[in-house]
């Protein structure tokens, strides 16, 4: 059954989305870009199905979730939108691994080998390879996945030889700072990271930085993903 909608939800998501995507445009104009190369994915991870219908009526097809059994469970309920695009951006546990592997079309936090070679093995062969971004801890913080920035040519020469993954380029979350140029000099440290792996991939197209606090930073330094979650969905609860 189609998840029923509420003009609350259409109203206040749809203004939330449209204001989102006037931000990226405006920051992209700002730094000389092409809003077009930049892709906004919606973060609706603790936020109710009928949340994402709304910014799915609105256009919205790209969705990014956290937590693997909420995930899973708002994927089957939504099966029938088969053009919706499902994001993992969160931890992945080993033992999550395979439904990671079987619900996804892209996970953003691929930070170890260990996880690398289990999507890959548990990647079911009829499906399309899962598209895979590298989490790099560009601010080195203790508390944080991701792997170090002198780790991702091993982790990615080993994702391109796996048949059921596809790198597709690179993703952080630096440490939270309400300084922007504070916030540009961590992107542009990942924005470095992704020239030198792009001259060994060259089809490597996605860099993955920038959310609701600070999408003028990212976008001014190069990315091609923002993540925005708040600023469209509300606070979470």
């Amino acid at each position: 059954m189609t998840p029923q909608l509420t003009d609350k939800y259409m109203v206040t998501i749809a203004e939330r989305l449209t204001s989102a995507y006037a931000r990226i445009a405006e920051a992209a104009q700002n730094a000389q870009r092409n809003s077009n190369d930049i892709t906004l994915l919606a973060v609706s991870k603790t936020k109710p199905v009928s949340d994402i219908m709304a910014a799915y009526e609105q256009g919205q097809r790209q969705f990014g979730e956290s937590y693997v059994q909420e995930a899973v469970d708002k994927i089957a309920q939504l099966a029938t939108f088969s053009d919706i695009v499902w994001h993992f951006i969160g931890p992945i546990q080993s033992n999550k691994s395979a439904l990671v592997a079987n619900h996804f079309d892209w996970v953003q936090s691929v930070d170890r080998l260990k996880i690398a070679k289990r999507l890959n093995a548990q990647r079911p062969q009829e499906m399309p390879a899962l598209n895979i971004l590298i989490q790099v801890n560009i601010s080195a913080e203790d508390a944080k996945s991701g792997c170090a920035a002198e780790e991702i040519d091993q982790l990615a020469q080993f994702i391109s030889q796996c048949s059921q993954l596809k790198l597709r380029g690179l993703m952080a979350i630096p440490a939270k700072s309400d300084d922007a140029n504070t916030q540009i000099q961590y992107f542009e440290q990942l924005q470095t990271c992704f020239d030198k792996l792009q001259t060994q991939y060259p089809h490597i197209d996605t860099l993955s930085m920038g959310m609701s606090n600070d999408v003028e930073a990212a976008i001014t330094a190069g990315s091609t993903m923002v993540r925005i979650g708040t600023d469209i969905f509300g606070t979470r609860t």
